[in-house]
C-alpha cells in the first residue's frame, strides 16, 4: 500500500549531490531489504522496565458491576426466608387463586403475594369471580411447567437454572407482559451468556424486539450479523423471511454496515502502518545523515562496522536504499523503482524539515525551492501526506512521554 502523495511527479535534478554526501563501503545491495522500507510493518524495540505495575484487585463486594454480571448473586435476603416463601408456594397453604393454564390444570397461589409481586397479575386477579372461596384466572397458550416456574419465582426469586433454561423463552414473555422486571433481566441475562444458538437466534430476537429489551436485542444483531452465512440457512430465518420481510431487510443492512465498517477499519490500520514507516524512515534518514550508521554516514565520520546494532528500525531498509542508489546505473528519477523511492524519501524529509539551512540530509533546501515549482494538486497531496505524518511522530511521541512517566 502506497501513501496518497508517493506517486507525485519527480525532480529531474541529477543524483550525483546526493553520492557525493554519503560515505558507503562498497556493498552489493540486496533489493529485498530495500522495499520493506515503505511497504513492510516495522517493528520498534520497547523497553518493559518503565512500565508501572498493574494495582492490586479489588477485594470481593457486592458492588453495581457485579450485580449487572449476575443478577441474583447480590442478595441480602437470608436462604432460610426464601426457602420459607419457597415452602409456601410448594404446599399452597391458604391459597385462593387458581390459576389455569394450557392444559387446564391449576396453580394455586395467593392473592396477596401476586398483587404485590406483579401490578399487573393483582388487577386480574381483583377483576376475577369468586367461586367457593376461590378466585380463578386463565394464563394461556404457555406451558403449565413454565407457569408453575413463574409463580413460584414471583414468591421466592428462587429457581433451577437448567428448568429455567428450558422455559426461558416462555418466561421472558411472562416477565415482560405481567411487569415482573426482576426475572425479565435474569431471562435476557441467561440469554447473553451462551444460551444462544444460531437456530433460535432468529425467535429470540423477533420476541427480543417484542418485549422491548434492548439489549437482546443487541446481542443477537451481533450474533446474526457475525454469523451470517450459517444463521440465514436455518429455518428460523426462512420463517421470519415470510412473515416479517422488513426484519429481514433491517438484518441485511446491518450486515453490509458492519462489513463496510471492518474495510474502513482495515484501511486506517494498514495507512497507519504506512504513515508509522515513514516516521521511522524520516528518523532514520535523519540518524544517517547526522552521525552515521555501520556502514553508512556523512562524509566527515568515520565509519565503524562492527557497530552494535541500530536503535532506529528502519535504517537497515533506508541503509540497503541508499547503497543503491549509490551504485545505480539508472539514475534517472522515475526510471527506477529503488532509486524513485529516495527521491520521495527526501522531498518528505525536506517538506518536514524546519532548518534547512543547516540540515544534513542531502538537497533538503533544493527540495524547498522546487516546491514553489509544484502544482497545486501535487502541494495539497504532500501537505496531507505531512500532516499525517506529523500526526503520528506526535502520537508515537505522547505514547512514549506516558510509558517513561513523563506527563
Amino acid at each position: 500500500m502506497s501513501p496518497p502523495a508517493i506517486d507525485s511527479a519527480l525532480l529531474s535534478s541529477p543524483s550525483e549531490p546526493l553520492c557525493r554526501s554519503f560515505n558507503v563501503c562498497v556493498e552489493v545491495a540486496n533489493p529485498a531489504e530495500i522495499l520493506p522500507v515503505l511497504e513492510a510493518p516495522i517493528s520498534s524495540g520497547s523497553d518493559n522496565c518503565n512500565i508501572p505495575k498493574p494495582p492490586p484487585l479489588p477485594g470481593k463486594m457486592c458492588t453495581r458491576a457485579k450485580y449487572l454480571k449476575t443478577p441474583l448473586e447480590c442478595s441480602f435476603v437470608p436462604k432460610e426466608t426464601k426457602d420459607i416463601w419457597d415452602k409456601l408456594f410448594k404446599e399452597g397453604y391458604g391459597a385462593d387463586v387458581c390459576i389455569i393454564t394450557e392444559d387446564k390444570s391449576c396453580v394455586v397461589a395467593h392473592s396477596n403475594i401476586l398483587s404485590v409481586a406483579s401490578p399487573v397479575l393483582g388487577n386480574i386477579v381483583g377483576q376475577s369471580k369468586v367461586k367457593h372461596g376461590m378466585r380463578f384466572i386463565k394464563i394461556p397458550g404457555i406451558p403449565h411447567y413454565a407457569v408453575r416456574l413463574f409463580i413460584r419465582f414471583l414468591y421466592s426469586s428462587c429457581y433451577e437454572e437448567e428448568e429455567l433454561k428450558k422455559f426461558v423463552l416462555h418466561l421472558l414473555v411472562l416477565s415482560h407482559s405481567y411487569s415482573v422486571p426482576a426475572l425479565k433481566r435474569v431471562c435476557i441475562y441467561l440469554l447473553g451468556q451462551g444460551w444462544l444458538t444460531k437456530e433460535n437466534v432468529i425467535d429470540v430476537l423477533q420476541l427480543a424486539r417484542n418485549c422491548d429489551a434492548p439489549r437482546l436485542t443487541f446481542i443477537c444483531v451481533r450474533m446474526v450479523v457475525k454469523n451470517f452465512k450459517s444463521v440465514s440457512s436455518t429455518e428460523g430465518w426462512k420463517v421470519m423471511k415470510r412473515a416479517n420481510p422488513a426484519l429481514e431487510q433491517e438484518l441485511l443492512e446491518s450486515v453490509v454496515e458492519a462489513d463496510s465498517r471492518k474495510q474502513e477499519r482495515q484501511r486506517k490500520i494498514e495507512e497507519k502502518k504506512v504513515y508509522f514507516q515513514l516516521y521511522e524512515a524520516m528518523e532514520a534518514l535523519l540518524h544517517i545523515c547526522k552521525d552515521g550508521c555501520r556502514t553508512i554516514g556523512p562524509r566527515d565520520k568515520v565509519l565503524k562496522g562492527s557497530q552494535a546494532n541500530c536503535n532506529f528500525p528502519a535504517c537497515k531498509g533506508l541503509e540497503a536504499l541508499v547503497r543503491h542508489f549509490s551504485n545505480c546505473k539508472t539514475r534517472v528519477p522515475g526510471g527506477c523503482v529503488h532509486c524513485k523511492r529516495m527521491w520521495q524519501l527526501l522531498e518528505l524529509h525536506s517538506r518536514m524539515c524546519n532548518e534547512p539551512d543547516s540540515c544534513k540530509v542531502p538537497l533538503c533546501r533544493h527540495f524547498k525551492e522546487k516546491m514553489q515549482q509544484q502544482s497545486k494538486k501535487d502541494e495539497t497531496k504532500w501537505k496531507l501526506l505531512v500532516s499525517k505524518v506529523i500526526a503520528t511522530k506526535n502520537a508515537v511521541g505522547l505514547f512514549s512521554s506516558r510509558r517513561s512517566g513523563v506527563v
